[in-house]
């Protein structure tokens, strides 16, 4: 079916346009907003939520000013790829 140019198919073209540029008007103010709270917040407990619980486990094990230390480095757990010898060096005037 071919439609001919008329007002009433322009007047329908632009009402559509005006109608999606609305709700994106819409969407942009109202919903937008509530997702982007929404997702912050999720992102938020995200990362406090593993790090919570170990940090007052720390707090609960020793007196206020102890040093605590939980466990001692295997040699495995140290860094043993060096690319290279550590040079002192001296500056020359």
């Amino acid at each position: 079916m071919i439609l001919e140019a008329g007002f009433v198919t322009f007047f329908r073209t632009l009402a559509i346009i005006l109608a999606v540029i609305y709700g994106f008007k819409f969407a942009a103010k109202y919903l937008l907003p509530f997702l982007l709270k929404r997702a912050v917040r999720k992102a938020q407990e995200k990362t406090q939520h593993p790090f919570g619980k170990e940090q007052d486990s720390h707090y609960q094990k020793g007196k206020v000013g102890e040093t605590v230390i939980d466990k001692k480095p295997t040699t495995s757990q140290r860094r043993s790829n060096q690319v290279g010898d550590y040079v002192d060096y001296e500056e020359i005037d």
